[in-house]
């Protein structure tokens, strides 16, 4: 039935011509953004699980971005540590040479007190964004190195813990830090002392002065060291300090490297994220550019067809004619 009021062939036409238009804006905004799931409209399922994943993406490189600083720290350390190892030697050095008959104690002293002023010197200052793993206030630092999401939803991060309390040299604690701490006392006349009569270090300056003890290896002279075993005594204190800073520098390294390994596996999980999210949301190319040209043809046919439909009208004229 031919009629003037309803033209069913272009309401047709008009339909698919409108379904052909939005494919096709969909199409074109796939390729403009890359995305085929650019808003929760587009798929809520998959936008919601790449929202949650982007975020976690940002947490680790928040973690990345720690361990990196972590890693830096503990470099710093390891080289202090390495300088300390050699400024010990040297000690350990003079006081061998001291026990030499004929050698001049004064001038020797006077050498291992400006060797205690650089193991002071290096420890205040083995410091990275203002923490010090030889000079440490507390037994443990932290460094943030995981981040992770439970099955509902909670989330955790981890960290890993350098014992400072292996690794500290000097502290402002009385008795503790591998070099502040008293060293074994030096038998002077057959009867146990310090090795110097002053209550306190004189070597050094800063807050901590006063904590270092006389004793210890930041603060003994040679001037009451009177005998041979004296002299032995001393060496074995600084045999068992660079057997302890050694051990130190095992702890730091060890860190270290585990620190490195799981910036790897950070950087490494971040990726496979990211690769996860993409096969979720990101628009095939190949295919979007397929479908934008077929949808160009059909949009191009349909604006044909609805011409064609429209022209339906016109034929009725003709009957009366």
């Amino acid at each position: 039935m031919s009629s003037l009021l309803t033209n069913t062939s272009a309401m047709s036409a008009l339909s698919s011509l409108t379904m052909t238009q939005k494919s096709l804006s969909q199409v074109q905004s796939q390729i403009s953004t890359g995305l085929r799931v650019g808003d929760a409209s587009d798929n809520a399922a998959y936008w919601s699980i790449a929202t949650t994943m982007r975020s976690d993406t940002g947490a680790l490189g928040a973690v990345s971005d720690a361990l990196n600083l972590g890693s830096s720290t503990l470099g710093v350390a390891t080289a202090a540590l390495n300088s300390t190892l050699t400024i010990m030697n040297k000690m350990k050095n003079d006081i061998i040479t001291a026990q030499t008959p004929g050698t001049d104690k004064t001038q020797i002293e006077t050498d291992i007190q400006a060797l205690q002023s650089s193991l002071l010197s290096i420890t205040s200052a083995a410091s990275f964004n203002g923490v010090n793993l030889l000079n440490a206030t507390a037994t443990n630092t932290n460094i943030v190195s995981s981040f992770s999401r439970g099955t509902n939803g909670s989330t955790s991060v981890g960290t890993i813990s350098v014992v400072t309390s292996n690794t500290t040299l000097t502290s402002a604690t009385a008795g503790s830090g591998i070099l502040s701490a008293s060293m074994s006392a030096v038998t002077i006349g057959g009867t146990a002392t310090s090795l110097t009569s002053n209550s306190a270090g004189t070597t050094g300056t800063g807050t901590d002065q006063t904590t270092y003890n006389s004793d210890s290896l930041l603060g003994f002279k040679l001037s009451t060291a009177t005998t041979t075993n004296d002299l032995t005594v001393i060496q074995a204190n600084i045999e068992t300090a660079i057997t302890n800073i050694t051990k130190a520098g095992a702890v730091l390294g060890s860190t270290k490297t585990n620190i490195d390994n799981q910036a790897q596996f950070v950087s490494s999980l971040s990726d496979s994220i990211t690769s996860g999210v993409g096969s979720l949301v990101d628009a095939d190319m190949n295919v979007a550019s397929t479908k934008l040209q077929a949808l160009q043809t059909q949009q191009q046919l349909g604006i044909q067809s609805l011409s064609i439909a429209n022209q339906n009208s016109q034929l009725i004229l003709k009957l009366f004619q």
